[in-house]
């Protein structure tokens, strides 16, 4: 029997909600550099799938990596975290 893979999850803050039904997730991560051994901010934007609509920009969201569902979405939207101010 073949064990199934846990999804990719991130949290990130939402930058963009202009198109329908997909958000621009921007997420930040530290990493450490190898010679120096200081912490670095990186950041990646990622397009997530928004079925509803829901979220709207400024919103924490939990994104989860999906089947491609077009040249640019490889994530779908599960849920909002904290909704902006």
């Amino acid at each position: 029997m073949e064990k199934r893979r846990l999804k990719r999850q991130m949290i990130g803050t939402v930058v963009s909600d202009k198109m329908d039904k997909t958000v621009v997730v921007l997420v930040e991560r530290l990493v450490k550099h190898q010679v120096y051994h200081k912490y670095i901010r990186r950041r990646s934007k990622f397009a997530a799938h928004d079925e509803q609509n829901a979220s709207n920009t400024g919103d924490r969201v939990l994104i989860v990596q999906t089947r491609p569902l077009s040249k640019t979405k490889k994530w779908r939207v599960r849920k909002i975290v904290e909704k902006a101010v």
